[in-house]
Parts: C-alpha cells; sequence; structure tokens
C-alpha cells in the first residue's frame, strides 16, 4: 500500500506541474534533434493564487446577521418607536464601520438557529449567544465581546431572596427560553415539572408579571433589561451561575471570524467596547 501511494503522489505532481507550467513544450513533428525555429512556445498558465481577505477592509459586502428581535437588551422593538433597538444594533454597524461592510438583519427564531447557521443561510449570528462546546462544534465563534452570569428575574414584590427557598417551595414555578443555556441551568437547579420553557423571552417574562410563572431563568444583562423596560414590576434575585462568555457565531470555515475578531480587538482597546456594553448591560 505504500509502495501504491508513492506512486500515486508521482502521477499527481507531475499533472500539477502541467497544469502549472512545469512541464516542456512538446517538439514539433520533423527532426527532433534539432529545435524548431518557427514555432513559438506559449507561456505555461500560472496557478491561480485566491485574493486573501482583507482583516479590516470587506469591500462593501452585505453581511447577513440573524436576530431575534425578542432579546432584550440585545435586539427588539422600541414599543415607542416601533423601531428594532437593543446591543446588537449598535455594535455590529460599528464592526461593519469599522470593515468597510454592510449589516443586513434577519430576524429569526431562536429554536434551529444554529442548523441555519451551519448550513449557511446567515453570514453572522448576534443574539447574546453562549460559547458552549457543542456549539463550537457545528459553528464558529468570535473572541468573547463580554462575560455573563445567569439569575432569577422575579417580581418586584417577591419575598423569597435566598436561592434555596426557591428551589425548596414545591410551588414555584420558573420560565425560561427553549434550547438555550438557561433551559438547561433550570434544568439542574429545578424539577422538570415545575420548568415552563417559551420560544421566546419575552412570553416568559409576560407570564412572570402575570404570574403565571415565578421567575424566569435568563442571563443578568437581560433582567437588568427587563427591569429597566418594566419599572417597579421586576427585580433581579439569586445567581444561578457566572463566567459565562458571549460571542458572535459564524458558518464553518467562515471568512468574517478573523475580521470581526479585529474589529472587536479594535473596539476593546479604544474603549468602544466598554462604552456600549456600559449603556445596554448596566442598570439605569
Amino acid at each position: 500500500m505504500k509502495r501504491f501511494a508513492f506512486l500515486t503522489l508521482l502521477v499527481l505532481a507531475s499533472l500539477a506541474l502541467a497544469a502549472c507550467g512545469g512541464a516542456q513544450a512538446t517538439p514539433a513533428p520533423g527532426d527532433v534533434s534539432q529545435p524548431c525555429p518557427t514555432c513559438a512556445v506559449a507561456a505555461p498558465p500560472a496557478c491561480p493564487t485566491p485574493a486573501p481577505v482583507s482583516l479590516t477592509d470587506l469591500g462593501g459586502r452585505t453581511v447577513t446577521v440573524a436576530v431575534e428581535n425578542a432579546y432584550v437588551p440585545f435586539n427588539y422593538v422600541d414599543e415607542a418607536t416601533g423601531d428594532f433597538v437593543g446591543w446588537d444594533y449598535e455594535v455590529v454597524p460599528e464592526i461593519c464601520q469599522r470593515l468597510n461592510c454592510v449589516a443586513e438583519f434577519k430576524q429569526a427564531a431562536w429554536e434551529g438557529i444554529f442548523p441555519a447557521m451551519n448550513a449557511g443561510e446567515f453570514d453572522m449570528l448576534a443574539d447574546g449567544v453562549t460559547r458552549l462546546y457543542e456549539r463550537e462544534l457545528i459553528v464558529e465563534f468570535s473572541i468573547p465581546y463580554v462575560t455573563i452570569g445567569q439569575v432569577l428575574l422575579i417580581r418586584a414584590d417577591y419575598e423569597i431572596a435566598e436561592l434555596e427557598a426557591f428551589k425548596a417551595d414545591p410551588k414555584v414555578l420558573v420560565g425560561t427560553q427553549i434550547g438555550t443555556t438557561n433551559e438547561l441551568v433550570a434544568m439542574e437547579n429545578f424539577p422538570r415539572d415545575r420548568i415552563q420553557s417559551f420560544e421566546e423571552f419575552p412570553g416568559a417574562v409576560l407570564a412572570l408579571i402575570s404570574g403565571d410563572v415565578d421567575a424566569v431563568v435568563i442571563d443578568n444583562v437581560s433582567a437588568i433589561g427587563y427591569v429597566g423596560t418594566n419599572p417597579g414590576k421586576l427585580k433581579v434575585g439569586p445567581q444561578l451561575t457566572s463566567d459565562e462568555h458571549l460571542a458572535f457565531a459564524f458558518p464553518p470555515g467562515s471568512d468574517l471570524v478573523l475580521p470581526v475578531n479585529s474589529a472587536l480587538r479594535a473596539m476593546q482597546e479604544d474603549g468602544t467596547l466598554q462604552v456600549l456594553n456600559d449603556k445596554w448591560f448596566k442598570p439605569k
């Protein structure tokens, strides 16, 4: 088998030389002992070299960015204006301004969003995605742009303050979003018959405000966002996890990963990222 592989390599090498100019021109018919004085030998074709992707200039290309438009404070509808607003709608255009690209946001349901990303339906996924090993098997990630933890979001008048009290009370029901790390954390802390998973977080938060559930397992930055958009109704409860890294996701082999990382690092260095994180992630 080794001999066969070596001969195969020799054949492939000779073909490559012929394609890229390594082979000699075939002599014209006649006296092969003398060169043909009237035969013009064409220059061999050069092997094309793929153009490298610039880390700073994407040439004005359009980048499709998947968002839910239902995930405070990353992307949601401003009830006063009807506009789409949030961290994603400020940070991604800032990245594109630095990379000479145009961000085109496309709404997508969370459930099934990773297979869609894997299939290349979007160029980039925003939406406050947690970097997980299981996800890294099917998509690529940027460097993290913020580190968060998960908490219980509760009603402002709720008296239970300790996590163990929430766990011990069999009447306490918790909501979360299906298919998220929040749902996994909810299952780690509460029996499944006390967990209600919603398609989107706004549904879970509305259920909390109306009293259908007693808490919502959610990222701390999102909890702060919902407290701000529902003044006097909600508060941040006990902490469940910490040190989770959020990042942008890309289809496998995407040429956008390195440029986006370059822009994020520049935004970290000049303070722009911290300013935007403070604007959207800190309590108002």
